[in-house]
């Protein structure tokens, strides 16, 4: 079994990943190694932050490690709210970022949008990152009883949010799921 460390503290995109990994591969949490400080994200773009916070992890607890990073990019916006996705709204707070969200979307006619997740890898001091991107568009309001984050209004190509999808549909099919998947058969293809 290849165990690799998820440098997330999110519970949530833990689980998004979990139910796509085969039995060979078991992720270790950040508690798991000991770390509990909240890993650095300093960085413009999604690219930048997902590298940075696997490259903490990997010299300060020297471990084979895999980190993620996303964001929501929405047209009208000119790319907004981008890395910023997590703290739109001035803190993590998922409501009010999409409270946001759809105020500054009020009258646009152009409404779309695209997850896009990065996974950087470290295994043995070389790094590689895994994009995955999922398009759809900005919703008028907020509906589903799952997921988390932007996923309520985020309109899929068939009309339901993502927010009405269970999740093991939402991670075959997200921006993280593809992502994931990438790394998958990168990790597969070495053993």
């Amino acid at each position: 079994m290849t165990e690799i460390v998820f440098a997330t503290n999110n519970q949530n995109k833990i689980r998004e990943i979990e139910i796509l990994l085969p039995p060979v591969f078991h992720i270790k949490k950040l508690i798991d190694i000991g770390c509990n400080e909240e890993l650095p994200e300093t960085h413009h773009t999604i690219e930048e932050n997902s590298a940075e916070k696997a490259t903490y992890v990997f010299e300060k607890y020297r471990v084979n490690c895999f980190s993620e990073d996303s964001g929501l990019e929405v047209e009208a916006l000119d790319g907004e709210p981008g890395v910023d996705s997590a703290h739109y709204a001035g803190d993590r707070d998922a409501n009010r970022n999409m409270d946001k969200l759809l105020e500054n979307m009020q009258g646009k006619e152009n409404r779309n949008a695209q997850f896009k997740t990065v996974i950087t890898l470290i295994l043995n001091g070389v790094q590689h990152q895994f994009t995955g991107i999922l398009k759809g568009k900005i919703g008028t309001e907020k509906r589903g009883l799952y997921g988390f984050g932007y996923d309520p209004v985020f309109v899929l190509p068939d009309g339901r949010t993502l927010a009405e999808l269970m999740l093991d549909e939402k991670s075959r099919i997200s921006h993280r799921g593809i992502a994931t998947k990438k790394l998958i058969t990168f990790l597969t293809d070495l053993t």
